[in-house]
């Protein structure tokens, strides 16, 4: 049986990412990929809790795509975390919902892979940023490998930015095969970046 994937999407001001719109037209090419805009869905904010929690019970793999604001993510990501993630649903004595599903992040960087660096302006690597998301997916008993993460849009060249929209593309059609339990099967993990280092 193949694996679904629901992608939750947050960008704020989407229309002006030219990665984050080719990284969502890849993804809306693949039937078994379900993807939640949530800045489209909620510009209230007000999120339907139930609903959101139904898209994730009916995935296997859920992809948290967004790009890094303020050494984290956007508003409306953090919302959704907060009020869909309940106690006693996502994570605690009876919180199940996420027990054993592969999470990841997918995101994207202004600043190149120097900037995030010891040497660089940001003083640490983009997966100490990402610590929360790593442990929100641990507490939930769900599998999280690492992240996909195309850096330096700012000054990213075509050749480079086509290159990294194929590489997610082929990520997805992996992850919908991929088997994990005490490893992750049939995936190319050089595509998840930090699993590199």
């Amino acid at each position: 049986m193949k694996n679904k994937i629901l992608i939750i999407f947050t960008h704020p001001v989407y229309e002006h990412s030219e990665i984050q719109q080719l990284l969502i037209r890849e993804a809306r090419q693949k039937e078994f990929v379900t993807i939640r805009d949530l800045y489209q869905l909620y510009p209230d904010f007000d999120i339907d809790i139930n609903e959101e929690q139904k898209q994730v019970e009916k995935c296997d793999v859920m992809i948290w795509q967004h790009p890094l604001y303020w050494y984290s993510a956007p508003p409306l990501m953090k919302q959704w975390m907060d009020l869909v993630l309940e106690h006693g649903w996502a994570y605690g004595l009876n919180g199940n919902a996420l027990k054993n599903k592969l999470i990841l992040s997918a995101i994207s960087t202004g600043g190149d892979a120097y900037a995030y660096s010891d040497e660089g302006r940001h003083y640490y690597p983009v997966r100490d940023f990402l610590l929360p998301f790593r442990q929100t997916a641990r507490l939930c008993r769900a599998y999280y490998p690492g992240h996909f993460m195309i850096q330096g849009t700012f000054n990213i060249d075509e050749m480079s930015r086509n290159k990294k929209v194929r590489e997610y593309g082929i990520l997805l059609d992996q992850l919908h095969s991929a088997r994990w339990s005490s490893g992750l099967e049939g995936v190319n993990l050089e595509l998840i970046d930090y699993l590199k280092h």
